[in-house]
């Protein structure tokens, strides 16, 4: 069994945003050569995320206000692990949002439905952060 690994590295514009990088993955399992296995895409921060869903502009902004209702950004005196950083919220959203997603690699191809595709989740951004791409497979 052959095995890959590659890190992809974001640095946002913004404090939360979200990144499709589906294409970045995709790039990575054709450059492994790997044709049938397993991709494994996972955030190596405790406030960013890597999720699966569909690239739509309203949904985003659906995430945005939702999240927000859950774990507010402010007041930051709120939340007890705000202290040295302000932002409890952002592991929280992390918590919601997912570490990782598997995704099976088929024919060299991520193996997704008809509107999947992988995001990189940021809550606390403007600072250079990093997502494992493991894969393992023939």
């Amino acid at each position: 069994m052959k095995h890959y690994r590659k890190e992809l590295w974001f640095q946002t514009q913004r404090r939360r945003e979200y990144i499709n990088i589906t294409p970045e993955v995709q790039a990575l399992i054709t450059e492994s050569g790997i044709q049938e296995g397993l991709c494994l895409v996972n955030a190596m921060h405790i406030t960013a995320s890597v999720f699966i869903n569909d690239d739509e502009r309203g949904l985003h902004q659906d995430f945005e206000v939702w999240l927000e209702k859950l774990a507010p950004e402010k007041p930051h005196s709120q939340y007890r692990h705000n202290g040295y950083e302000d932002n409890a919220d952002a592991h929280l959203k992390r918590q919601i949002m997912g570490r990782e997603v598997v995704v099976a690699i088929t024919a060299g191809q991520l193996d997704l439905g008809p509107w999947e595709q992988i995001f990189y989740g940021e809550y606390d951004g403007m600072r250079r952060k990093r997502v494992l791409v493991k894969l393992f497979g023939e």
